[in-house]
């Protein structure tokens, strides 16, 4: 974890500039969808308290649109939660599932059908899949993870960047809430159970064109980190998480991470878009701004990219324009991590500004 690149609030604000970012998952996911929306507005990390609340009807200025405290707080496999994070120009959206495919799971595919399409969805969903529902859980999960990547892809744009983010690793002994007295001969081997999902989820989700994110691999020698009920992560992991997805990103659209330190201070400017503001409406047009091209990362096909220089962007600053002709293509990103199984990249995504025109926000708030 110590050659993990540091990802500043400024970088996560460019890069995610005008981005929808949706996360799905259960309370570790939270944590992720938690850390995302505190980096987008400071460098921070997450307190304890903040790490353990759900349901709360606000955190970090988000707001709580269904379940939680609005409805009945509960530790079952019907607990709901959606939260969502909207400023002048970042969206980041979270649903609290227990099941990786359900009829909760086809509302939210029509919530992305019928409304605004996410630039990025970052997913999981695994220990309560094999502990709550079925004890003989493999071929119900393998069916489930074919249907959910399966409608997934298809309700999706192409350029929408999918992550799987393979679970963490499990304590010997786990306590707290999540183990209800049902399933607490489980604990000692649901370790096992979780290394074994895994893998079918990684290879499926490849399978299916997605990214998979091994961050089980990643915290392996991380076990400090971890929480003393053994399921859940400290403040730090989850800021290294939240690095390792931002570069990721930034990979995937190929666009340079620059490093805070830089002497250059050039090179502490990231991709630039049009600039509009979500304010209280916002309506996809799906049209490619601009016209520099430079090769990605890791295969050489060429992506649609701009770096703007500092004197371009106080020209340009408040106005809703395609990026000018000084525009200058950055370098290209850094190679793919040298353990293919850590980070299992397919497809670079076109970078491209989603949101060129406004559009309403989503119906229920």
């Amino acid at each position: 974890m110590a050659m993990m690149r540091n990802v500043t609030h400024h970088q996560a604000s460019q890069l995610l500039h005008n981005k929808f970012v949706v996360v799905l998952g259960d309370s570790i996911q939270r944590s992720v969808y938690k850390d995302l929306v505190l980096l987008l507005q400071r460098d921070s990390h997450l307190s304890l308290s903040q790490l353990k609340s759900k349901g709360e009807l606000s955190f970090e200025q988000d707001c709580l649109v269904e379940g939680g405290r609005l409805g009945h707080m509960n530790n079952g496999t019907e607990y709901r939660e959606v939260r969502q994070y909207r400023s002048d120009h970042h969206l980041v959206r979270f649903y609290f599932v227990t099941r990786v495919f359900s009829r909760y799971m086809e509302s939210i595919f029509a919530d992305f059908k019928n409304d605004q399409k996410p630039d990025v969805v970052i997913v999981n969903s695994c220990v309560w899949d094999v502990s709550r529902y079925n004890r003989r859980w493999v071929s119900e999960y393998k069916e489930n993870l074919h249907k959910f990547f399966s409608q997934l892809k298809a309700v999706l744009p192409e350029q929408c960047l999918i992550v799987w983010n393979m679970t963490m690793p499990l304590g010997e002994r786990i306590i707290g809430g999540f183990l209800v007295p049902e399933i607490e001969d489980m604990g000692p081997t649901l370790r096992f159970d979780v290394i074994e999902a895994n893998f079918y989820s990684a290879m499926l989700a490849n399978a299916y064109g997605l990214d998979v994110l091994d961050l089980h691999f990643m915290f392996r020698f991380s076990l400090h980190c971890r929480m003393k009920d053994g399921v859940h992560w400290n403040a730090v992991a989850h800021r290294q998480i939240t690095c390792l997805l931002l570069a990721h990103a930034a990979q995937a659209w190929g666009v340079e991470l620059p490093s805070h330190t830089a002497t250059d201070q050039s090179k502490m400017w990231l991709l630039d878009y049009t600039q509009t503001s979500y304010q209280s409406a916002y309506r996809p047009s799906y049209s490619y701004g601009g016209s520099g091209y430079f090769r990605g990362p890791c295969d050489g096909r060429v992506y649609s990219n701009f770096y703007m220089e500092p004197s371009a962007l106080s020209q340009t600053a408040g106005h809703s324009s395609l990026p000018p002709s000084d525009y200058r293509p950055v370098s290209a990103a850094p190679s793919c991590p040298a353990n293919s199984y850590v980070m299992k990249q397919k497809h670079e995504k076109r970078n491209y500004n989603p949101y060129t025109r406004q559009r309403p926000s989503r119906s229920h708030r």
